[in-house]
C-alpha cells in the first residue's frame, strides 16, 4: 500500500509540472519578473544582507559592482556565513561568484527548467550587461495564479 502510494504521489506530482510547464509556454519572462528589487555592493557589510533580508520579500540578492552584476548572494550562503563567522565580514567573502543570469526576451518554461535543475533559487535578469529584473520560482508561480484567475473571471 505503501508503494501505491509513493507512485501515486510521484505521478501526481509529475502531471502538475507538466501542467506547469504547458501554462508557461510562450510567455516571455519579461511578464513576469521582479523589478522592485534590492541589490547589493560587494563592499557591503553581512549586516547589511540581514537587514535586507529582514526588510523585504527577497530571499537572493544580486551583487553589483560598477553597474555589472559580479555575484549573487543567496539566503542559504548567509545562513552559513552567519553560522561560521557571525555578522563579521563583507557580502563579497560569502557571495556566489558563478552563477546563472537570464534574459528578458527568455521563454518562462525555459527559465523555469533552468531554476529546477539549478542549486539556485533565483536569477539576475541582464540586458545588455544591465541587471533589469530578477525571477524565481515563486514570482513564477504568483504569476500563473494570476493567468488562472482572469482566465476565470
Amino acid at each position: 500500500m505503501f508503494i501505491a502510494l509513493f507512485v501515486w504521489m510521484g505521478a501526481d506530482q509529475e502531471a502538475s509540472l507538466v501542467r506547469m510547464k504547458s501554462a508557461l509556454a510562450g510567455i516571455l519572462i519579461s511578464h513576469a519578473m521582479i523589478r522592485d528589487f534590492h541589490t547589493l555592493a560587494p563592499a557591503d557589510g553581512i549586516t547589511e544582507a540581514v537587514s535586507r533580508i529582514l526588510d523585504g520579500f527577497q530571499q537572493d540578492f544580486p551583487v553589483v559592482d560598477d553597474g555589472r552584476v559580479v555575484g549573487v548572494l543567496t539566503r542559504r550562503g548567509l545562513l552559513g556565513a552567519l553560522a561560521d563567522h557571525g555578522q563579521t565580514g563583507s557580502v563579497s567573502e560569502v557571495m556566489e561568484r558563478e552563477f546563472e543570469i537570464a534574459h528578458p526576451s527568455e521563454m518562462m518554461e525555459i527559465v523555469f527548467a533552468r531554476l529546477q535543475s539549478c542549486a539556485c533559487h533565483s536569477l539576475p535578469v541582464t540586458q545588455d550587461g544591465r541587471l533589469i529584473g530578477v525571477i524565481d520560482a515563486d514570482n513564477i508561480g504568483e504569476f500563473l495564479m494570476i493567468q488562472s484567475a482572469l482566465r476565470k473571471g
